[in-house]
């Protein structure tokens, strides 16, 4: 059999420190660590700094240092073409591991694996295109706007989020849509997004202009053509936009609204838009964007695994959706 090494640890350096400061020889400090006299030396003369001497924090550092031998994405070089492709296409680093362990069955890597060597990169190179790979690589955190009046009583047949169905609230069954604006920094430009809280699918359009009736009109001809079971209800944040609302209830399509001041009673279209927004940031000019990639963009959202979906994609669940109430229809969900 070989021989067995013991690693010291922390404590064991911090008895080596205060040893070695009194004036102890090397022997008498083995002796009391339990160690080799060579052990001793050894960790003195690979561990002691110039300027401070023997330190057992900075050890500990320099041992972990010499054995680091690279994050797992720096030793398998197809693990990380593979990872680098997916955030390539805007995939986040726990949509990869997701997607990876649901593909092989087997847990290749875990996202912070991915954010670690993506923050290591940042950190030795200095290049800020890496944080470009995350999702949302934000210079700033935290809520930065303030608070103003609402439009919320001037909406006629205004209904609460309150009285929304259950059935929306928990998610259990599709048909339960929220919409809204993807709004621009060039004024007047916007894009208007549905978003299916079951499913989580993304339609999207280009509509004309934010005023109400073009909108209403918009979300009924993007509605109507689908099974009454797959639109029953959605709902709205307090914009002027949606105040022609009520024109959707000759669809059977119920209607409501999320209290004041709170965005966030429909965060599923919030998160959508989040999301499309790796594709399309503020400054993006629709007057330059083709439909050609404007199509693209909805295809890379709505064919990205989700985790709340066990990683299937949006497109994967709601073409089921479909195909059990016979809709043939996909909205140019699935990539041709």
């Amino acid at each position: 059999m070989g021989t067995r090494y013991q690693q010291l640890n922390l404590e064991d350096r911090c008895t080596i420190a205060r040893l070695h400061a009194e004036g102890c020889s090397l022997r008498q400090i083995a002796a009391d660590v339990d160690c080799a006299a060579s052990t001793v030396s050894r960790e003195l003369k690979r561990n002691t700094s110039r300027q401070s001497g023997y330190r057992p924090a900075y050890a500990e550092e320099q041992t972990r240092a010499r054995r680091w031998k690279g994050s797992k994405l720096d030793r398998s070089e197809t693990l990380r073409d593979a990872v680098l492709k997916r955030l390539a296409c805007r995939w986040s680093p726990e949509q990869i591991a997701g997607r990876m362990l649901a593909e092989t069955g087997t847990p290749l890597m875990s996202h912070e694996t991915i954010y670690r060597c993506i923050h290591a990169q940042l950190a030795r190179t200095k290049d800020h295109s890496w944080a470009r790979l995350l999702a949302r690589g934000k210079s700033k955190r935290g809520f930065r706007g303030h608070r103003g009046g609402s439009p919320a009583g001037f909406i006629k047949d205004r209904v609460s989020i309150a009285q929304r169905p259950i059935q929306a609230e928990d998610r259990s069954s599709p048909g339960h849509w929220e919409a809204d604006l993807m709004l621009f920094s060039k004024y007047g430009q916007a894009i208007l997004t549905l978003h299916d809280r079951s499913s989580r699918v993304l339609l999207a359009t280009r509509p004309p202009t934010k005023a109400a009736a073009p909108t209403v009109k918009t979300l009924a001809s993007l509605l109507q053509p689908m099974p009454q079971d797959l639109r029953q209800t959605i709902t709205f944040d307090n914009g002027t936009e949606f105040a022609h609302h009520y024109e959707l209830n000759r669809i059977n399509l119920k209607t409501y609204f999320c209290d004041t001041h709170s965005p966030w009673q429909k965060g599923g279209i919030e998160n959508a838009i989040g999301r499309m927004r790796r594709f399309m940031p503020r400054k993006t000019d629709l007057a330059t964007l083709s439909d050609q990639d404007f199509n693209a963009f909805l295809l890379a959202y709505n064919n990205t695994p989700r985790k709340c979906l066990a990683y299937k994609t949006p497109a994967e669940v709601f073409c089921q959706q479909l195909l059990h109430f016979k809709c043939e229809s996909t909205f140019r969900l699935a990539p041709e």
